[in-house]
């Protein structure tokens, strides 16, 4: 095994000419498959073509993207594993002081709105070269979108990088379809038939089954129209139910959006996860640090894709879908082999999991013939009566793994779905999670406690993640493990007012929970909650919500969650002036004894509704 090409001395050691792709990414050059530039170079490789990369080049002149010579095939470009505006800003729009993704953690490798500035400096260097977009700033904006930092509607991310075919979703088939017909002598601008692409076109095809998003100018200047367009496409993330849509931008210009890719099947995800990464990043970082990124992932296992938890503020269906697969337990269980085979390997692998750990497999039987319910959700407000609730597999892959040699404990860290948990008959899982996976604190995410806010959110009812705590520092007592739990909260999601807020911050007083990290709302393209904020509407009802909007208003949402820390003292008393509530004043902030059962019992709607 060996790191591709990232300068022509590479090239030359492995005998080649010319390269048939450079690949252009955001983030420092990380070979493990937690990275989308490793597995889609890896494939490629594997299907025997030459793939360069090119990872943070200096995009203030063309010179770097001239670095290989003129690849045969193509520019494939990324902004690396996140939107480059969310890696360089904070929600409060501050410039981030880290980044996780670069040498050293050190700012300032990558530009804003890294895939456009990328595609236009390809396209100064050798104007005739085809470029192929992808990952997740380029799905995410592939259509006309809410821009956060903006605070616009912005068009599709194909014009303004003027790129020629765009990827969105899990790239692989794509990827290697657009290969292949490039490589058949096909010019770019006729590929416009793959499955997980978006292209600009002068025939929408309405004739043939496309259908018709609102125009962007229709966007752009009427609210409900957004929302509209964001509906229709909201339901059409399933391979076997979506259809083409298209997006006017000119009276002959669309960007047309083909049909979602099938997920990969298990024997796919065996093969792609199984492909010769180095599994670190490259060598030449050594002296900079390394790539903390490489930290919590080195030793974790992706075993699934998909989610279908359906939570308003996650892009995650609009990326990946809605459709659950997962690897083999043999295809994760040689995987584990291979870690421990690592000199640095301490014994602990970090994590088996995916965009939500226990889920393993698809939702329901039906979503195999017929797809994903395009109106009803699979978890909200309860999981559906026709899913299969099963945690068996995912245990005997979690038994399998820690059971071989020189692996001392398998945590899981990634997302668990406490409702799916709860809705399980068998208690097996929860058992064994507090018993072998648990690395001392549990962290979920209720996200909120008021009824109305989890509606918008589409989370489950409180009483359900107050089941699953109690259900699991039982077991804990009884196991005789003294370990935590820690809730994750958002402050600021749309239709969250500060009496809810407050109402919050009684609740985790009075329970004794302690938020480990609260995230305040971050509109990002794709989302539900996104649509929310800007139309401040509701898409499914089209009816008004509140959405705190003013800097004001946010920091006192976010300062009574972490009511108990000193330096929010000041805070959350303008907080509590600002809503009338100056009788909580001693209590939030002096721990004055209250009535233990307030904060459950005072649970309701906010003011302003």
């Amino acid at each position: 095994m060996s790191f591709l090409p990232v300068d022509k001395n590479d090239m030359k050691e492995r005998g080649w000419t010319q390269t048939d792709f450079v690949l252009v990414t955001g983030d420092a050059y990380v070979d493990h498959p937690s990275f989308g530039t490793a597995i889609i170079s890896r494939l490629l490789e594997r299907f025997g073509y030459k793939v360069c990369i090119l990872p943070q080049p200096d995009w203030r002149s063309c010179d770097d993207f001239k670095r290989f010579g003129k690849p045969r095939l193509g520019f494939l470009i990324n902004s690396g594993n996140v939107d480059s505006m969310v890696n360089n800003y904070s929600v409060f729009k501050h410039r981030r002081k880290t980044d996780i993704y670069s040498p050293g953690g050190k700012p300032g490798r990558r530009p804003d709105r890294a895939v456009t500035v990328y595609c236009n400096r390809a396209k100064e260097a050798y104007p005739d070269t085809p470029i192929v977009i992808g990952g997740l700033e380029a799905s995410l904006r592939r259509l006309g979108h809410y821009d956060y930092w903006d605070d616009k509607i912005r068009r599709s991310i194909l014009l303004d990088s003027r790129a020629d075919i765009l990827i969105y979703g899990m790239g692989e088939r794509a990827v290697i379809e657009i290969a292949e017909a490039l490589d058949s002598g096909i010019d770019v601008h006729d590929i416009g038939w793959i499955k997980g692409t978006c292209v600009m076109s002068r025939d929408p095809g309405t004739d043939g089954g496309t259908t018709l998003l609102p125009s962007f100018d229709e966007i752009k200047n009427n609210k409900d129209e957004y929302c509209r367009s964001f509906m229709t496409q909201y339901k059409n993330h399933d391979s076997i139910t979506a259809v083409t849509l298209a997006e006017q931008y000119d009276e002959k210009l669309y960007v047309v959006q083909n049909p979602p890719q099938p997920p990969l099947e298990r024997d796919e995800l065996d093969d792609v996860y199984g492909l010769p990464y180095e599994r670190n990043y490259h060598p030449m970082y050594e002296k900079e640090g390394g790539v903390p990124a490489i930290k919590e992932v080195r030793f974790s296992i992706i075993s699934n894709r998909g989610c279908f938890g359906g939570c308003a503020f996650c892009a995650l269906t609009y990326h990946q879908g809605r459709q659950v697969r997962s690897r083999s337990k043999e295809s994760i269980v040689k995987e584990a082999e291979l870690l421990t085979r690592f000199p640095d390997f301490k014994g602990y692998i970090h994590d088996i999991g995916g965009p939500t750990a226990n889920f393993h497999g698809p939702a329901c039987e039906k979503q195999l013939k017929y797809g994903v319910c395009a109106d009803k959700d699979c978890m909200y407000p309860h999981p559906c009566k026709n899913m299969i609730i099963d945690h068996s597999e995912y245990l005997d892959v979690l038994r399998a793994v820690r059971n071989i040699p020189g692996i001392k404990k398998v945590f899981i860290r990634s997302g668990i779905r406490f409702d799916y948990v709860m809705a399980d008959k068998d208690k097996t899982f929860m058992n064994e999670l507090c018993m072998y996976h648990v690395s001392g604190t549990l962290k979920v995410a209720p996200e909120h406690v008021v009824p109305e806010v989890l509606r918008y959110m589409r989370k489950p009812d409180i009483s359900v993640f107050e089941s699953f705590s109690k259900a699991f520092f039982r077991i804990n007592k009884e196991i005789g493990k003294k370990q935590f739990m820690i809730p994750y909260i958002i402050s600021s999601h749309p239709g969250c007012t500060l009496d809810d807020a407050i109402e919050l911050a009684l609740y985790l007083k009075n329970s004794g929970f302690v938020p480990d990290q609260v995230q305040d709302f971050y509109p990002t393209p794709g989302t539900l909650a996104t649509c929310m904020y800007y139309t401040e509407k509701d898409p499914f009802t089209m009816k008004k919500i509140y959405v705190a909007k003013d800097l004001k208003d946010k920091k006192y949402q976010r300062a009574l969650i972490h009511f108990k820390k000193p330096e929010n003292r000041h805070t959350v008393i303008e907080a509590l002036k600002a809503a009338g509530r100056e009788d909580l004043i001693n209590e939030l902030t002096h721990g004055a004894p209250e009535d233990r059962g307030a904060g459950k019992k005072k649970i309701r709607k906010g003011k302003g509704r």
